[in-house]
């Protein structure tokens, strides 16, 4: 390799050089190729000559004809061997072109599989360099079959253009804009989707060969549909349904229908309305009719978190979040989440906010600094030992587990 002519990573069109090798054994045999056709050539024209003056004596009489014959093959056979030498010539000009390594294509180069003055080979998996086209790029995708008629409509349409976005593994920052191609012509059996082939112009040079994508593709828009967060929404017997926080600050299920889903949120239907605060963490451990308190997050809380530390805790405080009238595929917009607190007469654990105040039930998990807790006093000594050495948070979940099970015995006895 005597010459290199591109840096890694540069962007580059078809035709352009990018190394040259040693050309001079290619040149040599180049010319080799060259004297052996002029030889042959001359040949050739020296026999033709001879045919002519034979035929000439032939027609007055002079020689044999077996002799022109002979002359005739002779001709045919010189032919013959310039036509292959100039084969050979034509194929000494090639190789030696191949010094001259070209980007057979526009795109990206990556990394040089080779430095100055290595020997290469027409034989080497590796190559030179590789070379990917970037703009355009193509992403494939699958989506449910359930969609493909309203994809094939979009695309018969019109213009039969189909938007799609590209956007970063954690869907927070869009990545490119592109528009789809073609979808396949089978549907996975296994998975129930098609396959869709997007393309997008990469301008700017985001997306990469092989790259993770998430893909949004617009097939419609519900205009006014009134949505609500996903975690808002659960399930169960009775079907889907969610926790609207009543004025009074308790609890009620309403059912409700869910529709096109956009992103964190999803279009629903039912006896809700825009501006409602729905439950949308801790629901789990709510019941009809449970008192909540609704307390306001610290600034800076993302967005769904829960205010609750301890998990585990049956009392553990429910967030709420209000319905939004918007169309369902447009952005959705900020949300502000709202923690509510447990249900009447329960102790509430440590908020990941503000810490409430003092509990005033005396079976809650005791802190560093307050009087002897009872379940001091009504434990076996043993168990007393191990609650001491857990964490506070592991400690408190650990009694309301004790204390769970002995209102199902209650109960149940």
């Amino acid at each position: 390799l005597r010459r290199i002519l591109f840096r890694e990573g540069q962007q580059v069109k078809a035709g352009d050089l990018l190394a040259e090798i040693d050309p001079r054994a290619y040149e040599v045999a180049l010319a080799q190729m060259q004297g052996q056709l002029q030889r042959d050539a001359a040949q050739l024209k020296n026999a033709e000559l001879d045919l002519a003056r034979y035929r000439d004596l032939l027609a007055k009489d002079s020689i044999a004809k077996q002799q022109v014959d002979t002359q005739e093959a002779l001709v045919g056979q010189l032919k013959g061997t310039v036509l292959a030498d100039q084969a050979q010539v034509d194929n000494a000009r090639l190789q030696l072109s191949y010094t001259r390594v070209t980007a057979p294509i526009s795109g990206r180069l990556g990394l040089r599989q080779v430095d100055l003055g290595n020997i290469v080979h027409a034989s080497d998996t590796t190559g030179l360099v590789t070379i990917t086209q970037t703009q355009p790029i193509a992403v494939v995708f699958a989506v449910p079959e359930t969609h493909l008629p309203q994809i094939t409509q979009r695309l018969q349409a019109k213009g039969g253009v189909l938007g799609v976005e590209a956007w970063d593994r954690e869907q927070r920052k869009r990545l490119a804009q592109g528009r789809v191609l073609t979808t396949d012509n089978a549907i996975d059996t296994t998975t129930g989707t098609i396959k869709l082939k997007a393309e997008f112009p990469n301008a700017e040079g985001t997306l990469f060969p092989n790259q993770f994508v998430n893909i949004r593709l617009q097939l419609d828009t519900l205009p006014n549909a009134l949505v609500a967060p996903n975690n808002a929404i659960q399930r169960g017997s009775m079907g889907t349904f969610v926790y609207l926080v009543k004025e009074d600050g308790t609890v009620t299920l309403r059912k409700v229908t869910t529709g096109a889903v956009d992103g964190d949120w999803v279009a629903i239907e039912g006896e809700i309305e825009p501006g409602d605060r729905l439950v949308t963490d801790g629901a789990d451990r709510l019941r009809e009719g449970a008192k909540v308190e609704v307390i306001e997050p610290k600034r800076g809380n993302r967005p769904g978190a829960g205010a609750a530390s301890g998990a585990g805790a049956a009392s553990a405080p429910a967030s709420a979040e209000p319905a939004a009238g918007k169309a369902a595929a447009a952005p959705a917009p900020a949300k502000t989440d709202h923690a509510a607190a447990p249900a009447k007469g329960e102790a509430p654990p440590p908020a990941s906010g503000p810490a409430p105040g003092p509990s005033a039930s005396s079976a809650a998990a005791g802190t560093e600094g307050e009087a002897r807790p009872r379940w001091m006093d009504v434990l076996p000594p043993e168990l007393v030992e191990k609650l001491n050495a857990m964490p506070p948070e592991e400690r408190r979940a650990y009694l309301q587990k004790l204390r769970e099970r002995r209102q199902q015995r209650e109960s149940g006895g």
